[in-house]
């Protein structure tokens, strides 16, 4: 197990105060924790502090690797992470996925999705209900700047939030007011005293993926002139996530007033047809995201109400069937709800 040679244990310890006091906000104290290992400076300095953290509150402690396959160094990536798990004394745990086809989406999202897929299927091997993601600073501004160019609102300006669910597991990013330099600096004291070198994603610099491509052209320029513009859209992720949090409040109490039916599966038009334009929209948006479906655009949105607007103008002698994703948005009998089934011929 790693040591400083004068035996003190290595670590940031404002790195590993930040892990604490992410672990110490979940509602439920976490049996067994869990960090994402990619195998760069990012995610092995998460987990090099996560295992300090782990060791002195005797907690058992995993890494999770997704070996995606899309790099011809993947398989070397994969054995430095448990090179790096063994030098810790930490169980290291991969998983080759597949990326399956973007659907428009793009290979970033396609990765992306795959990758969750698989952190879920480790983390439920192991038992772990809570994971370590390594996003800081320099990465939330990266999103929010995303998010902006491409016309995201106020909910999706948070960008990446500090606890998030998805599919059954609980994601922490403890360091996302952290900036990057304060965790390459420690990386680079981690080789001096280690050995152990993070690996190098040639895709983190090569500016066709979009993401890179903010990070190579646009970040020089906003360094040059706004040197603090990380940390002033990092705030303003944290602003745009109280916001959604009321959003959301609002959206459920609306949502609770629609006669819902069905577990919450379908509810009244009539009922919604009372709401204002944008809390009809914030109803919709919200119902959606209770049966675990992707926000349609703006332009679909308008579209889908516009057409329940119509159905209630008329009556509830016409049905509605409007497709979304792998789902239809039907109202029936003046009922709003998902039909998963195929359209009748």
């Amino acid at each position: 197990m790693f040591n400083f040679p004068s035996g003190q244990e290595f670590g940031s310890a404002e790195l590993i105060h930040a892990i604490a006091r992410a672990v110490a906000q979940v509602s439920e104290p976490p049996g067994v924790l869990a960090v994402a290992l990619s195998g760069g400076a990012d995610s092995a300095m998460m987990a090099v502090h996560a295992a300090m953290y782990a060791r002195r509150k005797a907690l058992p402690l995993h890494f999770l690797h997704i070996h995606h396959g899309l790099q011809h160094a993947a398989e070397q990536w994969r054995a430095r992470t448990h090179d790096l798990a063994h030098l810790l004394g930490v169980p290291c745990h991969s998983l080759r996925v597949q990326v399956g086809p973007t659907a428009g989406d793009g290979i970033e999202a396609a990765a992306r999705d795959a990758r969750y897929r698989g952190l879920a299927q480790l983390a439920g091997m192991v038992g772990a209900r809570h994971v370590l993601l390594a996003h800081h600073r320099n990465d939330q501004a990266e999103t929010v700047l995303l998010r902006l160019l491409r016309g995201a609102g106020p909910t999706g300006l948070a960008a990446m939030a500090p606890v998030a669910e998805r599919d059954g597991l609980v994601y922490l990013r403890p360091w996302l007011d952290v900036e990057r330099a304060a965790i390459l600096e420690q990386a680079g004291v981690f080789y001096e005293q280690s050995g152990w070198q993070a690996v190098q994603d040639p895709t983190n610099n090569d500016d066709k993926y979009t993401r890179a491509a903010v990070r190579e052209r646009l970040a020089p320029e906003l360094d040059a002139r706004w040197p603090g513009w990380r940390g002033n859209l990092a705030r303003h992720a944290r602003l745009s996530g109280e916001v959604a949090q009321v959003l959301d409040e609002v959206a459920a109490q609306d949502f609770q007033g629609l006669e819902l039916q069905a577990g919450g599966r379908s509810f009244s038009l009539e009922c919604w047809r009372r709401l204002s334009p944008a809390r009809q929209a914030l109803a919709l948006r919200y119902w959606l995201s209770l049966a675990g479906l992707r926000m349609p655009t703006e332009a679909r949105l308008n579209d889908i109400m516009r057409q329940l607007r119509g159905l209630h103008a008329q009556g509830h002698d016409r049905q509605m069937r409007v497709k979304h994703g792998d789902v239809f948005i039907c109202c029936v009998r003046g009922r709003v709800l998902l039909d998963r089934a195929r359209p009748p011929a």
